[in-house]
């Protein structure tokens, strides 16, 4: 089993920064993949940005030049950097990650959220 658990979220001003943290823990053989979708009330689920375990990051358009995603591939880690917040960022962030629990095929793990609120 493989278990992904955020920390960092939490009440914000419009325009401040907030950093957000996940873990993976459990069966792990190897990480692909790592990331941050988020969830508005409301609307569907979006990609925020995700990170290979190279390095290599992916940024939905709204988020690049103000959030730096990391990975830790040691430490099994994905930080998200998150600058000049604004008021309809608010939401449920969820870390993603793309795990082949051994030997075998990769799945896709979700953790179970954190609430980021911007406002005034």
């Amino acid at each position: 089993q493989v278990h992904l658990v955020e920390s960092g979220g939490g009440w914000v001003q419009a325009g401040g920064s907030l950093r957000l943290s996940c873990a993976a823990s459990g069966r792990i053989g190897s990480i692909a993949r790592m990331g941050w979708y988020r969830e508005a009330p409301g609307k569907e689920r979006e990609l925020v940005a995700t990170i290979t375990n190279s390095g290599m990051p992916n940024y939905a358009d709204s988020v690049r030049g103000r959030f730096t995603i990391s990975i830790d591939v040691v430490k099994q880690t994905v930080d998200l950097q998150m600058k000049g917040l604004s008021l309809d960022e608010s939401g449920v962030y969820y870390c993603t990650a793309n795990i082949a629990p051994g030997v075998g095929p990769f799945y896709d793990y979700w953790g179970q959220g954190t609430q980021v609120t911007v406002s005034l």
